[in-house]
């Protein structure tokens, strides 16, 4: 009988634990993951959203992040190539970082006077927003992305 309660209670044991391990990761408060481009924010006065655009019918764009490392891809309807990049970020408080290093031929072009991408983040559970700031550090437009995985 003894053997019998241990066998079960070790049964159980190991059915809780891969439970558990099994589970999908808690993601809140955290950028990792997957996401898809939903609008866009332009800002008036550096501080108020003027107007937030949807974005357009068939347009997609989805980043990727995942231990370090971001990937970007877009589609344009009636474009005959897409839109993509590779690279690394990491996050601060309150701004988001990305160095892109390989993309399509237009992102190479760009590339040779841009690299690294400083934006302000606004990282929710399911939604964040990458808000580009001018010179002065005032906000001047947004995508504004949700969670998809």
């Amino acid at each position: 009988m003894k053997k019998l309660v241990t066998t079960v209670l070790l049964m159980v044991v190991v059915l809780v634990a891969a439970i558990l391990i099994s589970s999908k990761p808690d993601n809140y408060h955290s950028i990792e993951g997957t996401w898809e481009l939903v609008s866009f924010h332009n800002y008036d006065d550096g501080v108020n959203i003027s107007s937030t655009e949807p974005k357009a019918k068939g347009y997609r764009q989805v980043k990727m992040y995942y231990n370090g490392k971001v990937m970007w891809s877009r589609y344009v309807p009636n474009e005959p190539n897409g839109r993509f990049g590779y690279g690394s970020y990491y996050l601060t408080d309150r701004e988001l970082h990305e160095t892109i290093i390989f993309g399509d031929s237009e992102m190479m072009k760009a590339l040779d006077t841009l690299t690294e991408f400083i934006f302000e983040l606004d990282l929710k559970n399911d939604t964040y927003s990458q808000i580009s700031l001018d010179e002065d550090g005032n906000r001047t437009f947004s995508e504004n992305y949700k969670r998809i995985d």
